[in-house]
């Protein structure tokens, strides 16, 4: 096996890759990619020119940092493939496949910078298995099949790019040591390429995502494990004890700059609102119960990761309990004895399995950002796309034989070997398969549905596709199975109102009567507690069908439905804003449907739809100076000119000539 060429086993793991993730383009849209791209008609221009890419770029409603450059990869997807599934995920496989080569690049330096081998055939053989294996994760399915996370994929392609400048500068300040003193052409070179390989693709990654700021950080890690710190006056290669070696001051300076100083400036730009109680009202959990269920995801990730189960990745995971202490559930204490085991076992192996060492840093870092203090959903698979490939630098190595094998340990190697075999095909298989379901959306919700049975939006999901394969025919099969399942998935505890909501559409869609019993549910629930995105997501759907004429709903459940979301402190923009369009729509009430957008507004300064609808409305009423104030306003927000062509149809209004 060691005598193929590495280059032919990374060639035969793309088209492996490409061949198990196929049936999977063909899938249909999911979750998140309605309102990033579905609904997001900012990423779907008419025609190509800098405002209408300026206005996708700034479109993304995941963050408020926009990521541009995914929302731009997917409007120039749409300019070429219309609102095609296939080729955008298409285009997240090829990303996929770039960053297979990315991390078999990488894996090669850092295992010879490891001192792992001297043989640099040897060491692109282990970084070629490391790059199959990860290819073929399963937990990283997410990260090509599932549309909008390409945000992670490509965010993660500057980051491995990144990484690979800086240890190919590394190695060039290695290769060039100091003699006399003073530093030498090449290692000043070599420093020029580390500062651009942790600068540049670092700002450019964070257009795609955020998570691409930890790029630093990575390699602060790769120092930590396997450089030290040091120029070395010989080449890397001479195993000399790195104590002896002086720090390298520059590269001390360099990290101040690029990651100390950046740090204290993010931590002292999200502390204040991370501190603050409202920050956490939206949420089901604490910083304190974020920190304690972290614990427990972090090492659940690990399992997921290593030895995958159909039913731990899931996709859906609503129905995780959050530890509300140490021992509630137990296995809290128990995760994070497992997590401070590791943090202690990658110190101890430093100076012994090195690689091991650093595959653990890295595989533990990539979650600080995403499993400590920030308040985002708890668990996420697709957060593991750069931390996978710290767990298979710290295990593959491991299982791959020496190439001077004692007879005596023959069959140990053998053993490995195998176990390596098989954990490959186990991870192919599996990612294969679910490939496969998500081919098909029914065999996907099914899928999903039987993986995570007591989760709500798994079993919400279920109930949703069978509405839209019953083409709302109370007479199709389908129709019985979507009651089932979304009547399921409105008892199951913490669920929002989607079920309901589904439930009461689909019947006055199809012109049935609405059972009581689900108004009841769902006004019991908006009142309970603050609306999450989930809710707020139902009301507007509910109120659009009444706007548009679809959907005959009694107004007074309604009105209660309404004052029991907002009954609650701070209520959001967007349940504001959300509650003007339905008294200014359907009660008629153009008084309350003013006073409420402008509410929205002042809740959310920033977001130009509220004043947009705002302006319509002064229109209407032929209050003419308040609509140009309000205009010349919503002009402060035309950031590159993203607004221009709604502005002009906005003083095309004939309450603005």
């Amino acid at each position: 096996m060691r005598s193929i060429p590495s280059r032919f086993i990374l060639a035969a793991a793309l088209l492996i890759t490409a061949v198990v993730y196929w049936p999977g383009l063909s899938g249909a849209w999911l979750f998140d990619d309605y309102p990033n791209i579905v609904e997001n008609t900012g990423v779907q221009p008419h025609h190509l020119s800098i405002s209408s890419l300026t206005r996708a770029a700034l479109s993304s409603p995941s963050s408020d940092f926009k990521r541009p450059l995914a929302s731009l990869s997917f409007a120039l997807n749409y300019l070429a493939t219309g609102l095609n599934p296939f080729w955008m995920k298409l285009t997240n496989l090829l990303i996929h496949l770039l960053n297979g080569v990315l991390v078999f690049v990488l894996a090669r330096a850092l295992v010879a910078l490891a001192g792992q081998s001297s043989d640099g055939k040897r060491s692109s053989y282990i970084a070629a298995i490391i790059a199959t294996a990860w290819l073929l994760l399963p937990i990283n399915l997410t990260g090509v099949l599932y549309t909008v996370q390409r945000m992670e994929s490509m965010a993660n392609l500057f980051v491995l790019f990144g990484l690979i400048m800086y240890v190919a500068g590394r190695q060039r300040m290695l290769a060039a040591p100091s003699l006399d003193g003073s530093p030498k052409h090449e290692q000043r070179k070599g420093l020029a390429i580390c500062a651009l390989g942790i600068s540049i693709p670092t700002a450019v990654g964070i257009l795609a995502k955020e998570t691409a700021v930890m790029l630093p950080f990575y390699a602060v890690l790769i120092e930590w494990a396997l450089l030290g710190f040091h120029t070395p006056a010989s080449n890397v290669a001479t195993q000399a004890a790195p104590a002896r070696q002086p720090v390298d001051k520059r590269l001390v300076a360099l990290f101040l700059i690029v990651l100390v100083l950046p740090m204290i400036a993010g931590l002292s730009w999200l502390l204040p609102g991370i501190l603050k109680p409202a920050t956490w009202a939206i949420r089901d959990f604490s910083l304190r119960t974020r920190l304690l269920s972290e614990a427990r995801i972090v090492v659940d990730y690990i399992v997921w990761t290593v030895l995958p189960t159909p039913h731990a990745l899931s996709f859906y995971h609503d129905d995780f309990k959050i530890s509300t202490g140490l021992f509630e559930p137990w296995t809290t204490f128990t995760s994070v004895l497992t997590l401070a085991g590791l943090v202690v076992a990658a110190w101890w192996l430093r100076p012994r399995r090195p690689l091991v060492s650093l595959g653990i840093a890295l595989f533990l870092g990539c979650h600080l950002l995403t499993g400590t203090i920030i308040p985002l959903e708890l668990i996420y698979e697709h957060r593991n796309y750069f931390a996978s490939f710290g767990l298979m630098l710290a295990i593959i190595p491991l299982l791959i034989p020496s190439t001077t094998t004692a007879l005596s340990k023959h069959q140990f190697s053998l053993a490995r070997g195998t176990l390596l075999a098989g954990l490959i095909l186990l991870w192919g298989g599996e990612t294969a398969m679910t490939a496969v379901a998500w081919s098909n959306p029914l065999e996907l919700a099914q899928t999903l549905a039987m993986r995570a049975p007591r989760s709500p939006r798994a079993q919400y999901e279920l109930g949703r596709t069978y509405i839209i394969y019953s083409h709302y025919d109370a007479a199709s099969p389908y129709t019985k199975l979507a009651y089932a399942a979304l009547e399921r998935a409105a008892k199951l505890p913490d669920s929002s109102i989607l079920p309901e909501q589904a439930l009461i559409f689909m019947n006055a869609r199809m012109h049935l009567p609405i059972k009581q019993t689900w108004w009841n549910s769902l006004i019991r629930k908006l009142r309970a507690r603050k609306a999450t995105v989930q809710d707020e997501s139902s009301m507007a759907a509910l109120t659009q069908c009444v706007r548009d004429h679809e959907c005959n709903l009694p107004r007074s459940e309604m009105m209660q439905a309404f004052f029991a979301a907002l009954s609650h402190p701070n209520p959001s923009a967007r349940l504001l804003a959300m509650y003007g369009d339905y008294a200014w729509n359907v009660l008629g009430d153009q008084s309350l449907g003013l006073n409420m957008t402008a509410s929205a507004i002042k809740a959310d300064p920033d977001e130009p739809a509220y004043r947009i609808t705002l302006i319509r409305m002064l229109a209407a009423l032929d209050r003419k100076t308040d609509a140009m104030n309000a205009l010349n306003k919503l002009k402060a927000l035309n950031y590159g000119g993203r607004l221009n062509t709604t502005l002009a149809q906005l003083q095309a209004l004939p309450g603005l000539q």
